[in-house]
């Protein structure tokens, strides 16, 4: 953080100090206002969660197990699939219900299968009260060196996907007239940064499409969230694609030192149960950033071409 300030004060030639103190100020103050809203509980609800085999799926259906919802758990790997269920099976601390979660296997980045997919989801409990999109892969790459199928490939996953399965689920939700929507997308949906075009690419057009279904649903009685974290101690960057479509192989720095995911899960629940639409659970300066690319962009534009200089002499060293 504090190599962050400088490097954005020396760019700006002022400290930005009382910036990023009123900044997180008002957070602070959102979040108090937050707390204070009506909490409404998914005990007995119908909660699907894509990539819940690892990562922060796999906290997700952990945090909405220990809640009491009816969990309908996505993923690729039926094995691992069943080996959460059989572990969030000996969890039960008897401080609430739990139920023994039902699961649905499939690629979310075949177009082709998810739609029977939302067809075996549904086929579950009759319907689905919050639909939780967070499976997805990332991307590591300079444009240069990247073919356009691994462009597509990543925004099958990370775009399509979630739409296919969204589309496929929301006619029971308007149906039922109730409903609700989460995406988890990324602060990279908010501001891009070099050498995660792809990726970056991706989110901004998760954020778009899921910020006009909040407004075209709304009418309807549904609710749509938006979670933006920024980097999670998972295996994202590890399983992250290269221009080449091989995988990247590597636990950066920056997701080693990221949120715990437990965490993330946990704000994920907070989420749902007040109806927050739009979540950014990142840092000062991510934040900051955030809005510097808002009402300041030439600045921005001048610390992300820095910031490429910067991981460009970092790699040929």
């Amino acid at each position: 953080m504090g190599l962050g300030f400088r490097r954005m004060e020396r760019v700006l030639g002022m400290g930005v100090g009382p910036w990023a103190v009123g900044a997180v100020g008002l957070l602070i103050l959102l979040r108090m206002i937050q707390r204070q809203r009506t909490t409404y509980s998914v005990q007995d609800k119908v909660v699907v969660i894509t990539g819940a085999s690892s990562g922060l799926g796999k906290e997700c259906a952990r945090v909405f197990h220990a809640a009491g919802a009816r969990l309908i758990l996505c993923g690729r790997d039926q094995v691992r699939l069943q080996e959460l269920v059989q572990e969030l099976g000996e969890t039960t601390d008897g401080k609430r219900q739990t139920h023994t979660p039902c699961t649905v296997t499939f690629d979310l980045s075949k177009a082709e299968t998810v739609a029977k997919a939302g067809e075996e989801i549904l086929k579950c409990h009759g319907h689905v009260d919050v639909l939780i999109n967070n499976a997805g892969v990332s991307y590591r790459g300079n444009i240069l060196d990247t073919h356009i199928s691994v462009q597509r490939d990543v925004m099958e996953t990370n775009y399509f996907g979630p739409v296919a399965l969204t589309q496929a689920i929301l006619p029971s939700m308007v149906a039922k007239r109730s409903g609700h929507i989460v995406v988890i997308s990324s602060v990279q949906g908010k501001i891009s940064i070099p050498y995660r075009s792809a990726y970056s690419a991706s989110k901004h057009a998760t954020q778009a499409y899921f910020d006009c279904l909040r407004a075209e649903v709304e009418r309807f009685g549904l609710h749509v969230s938006v979670i933006s974290p920024g980097y999670i101690r998972t295996n994202l960057s590890l399983n992250a694609v290269t221009g080449d479509g091989s995988k990247h192989g590597v636990m950066d720095k920056t997701t080693a030192a990221g949120s715990d995911p437990a965490d993330v899960a946990r704000a994920v629940l907070r989420a749902v149960g007040q109806r927050q639409k739009d979540v950014l659970l990142t840092g000062a300066v991510p934040t900051l950033a955030v809005y510097i690319r808002t009402l300041w962009p030439a600045l921005f534009f001048r610390l992300m071409a820095s910031r490429a200089r910067k991981e460009l002499r970092a790699k040929e060293e």
